[in-house]
Parts: structure tokens; C-alpha cells; sequence
């Protein structure tokens, strides 16, 4: 199981063909704060359809 699996099955319920999420709300669907190994684990998300497309510190 994923580190990040609560947040696939969170994008997986999605009907939209794109989200933008905040750090904050990734980390309350997860229930932990966002590490490096986010930048890994992004991968994993084009088995359930979606794509990191930027990430913005700002």
C-alpha cells in the first residue's frame, strides 16, 4: 500500500478531468505533512487517470 493511497482514492472519486489542490487540503485528506518523497510517489498517479502537472511553492 502507497503512502499516498488515501489521496489516490480521494482523486479517484473525482469527476473532474483536472484538480488543483493546496498543500494544506493534500495534507488533510492524508493525515500528514507532504515530504520529498511526495516527488516519488507522484508517479503512482497515472494508474487512477491524473498527472502532477507543476508544483507551486507560492
Amino acid at each position: 500500500m502507497s503512502k499516498y493511497q488515501a489521496l489516490w482514492e480521494y482523486l479517484q472519486k473525482q469527476k473532474e478531468p483536472t484538480l488543483e489542490l493546496f498543500f494544506a487540503e493534500i495534507q488533510k485528506i492524508i493525515g500528514f505533512e507532504i515530504d520529498h518523497s511526495f516527488l516519488t510517489y507522484k508517479k503512482e498517479l497515472t494508474q487512477y487517470g491524473y498527472q502532477v502537472e507543476k508544483i507551486s511553492l507560492s
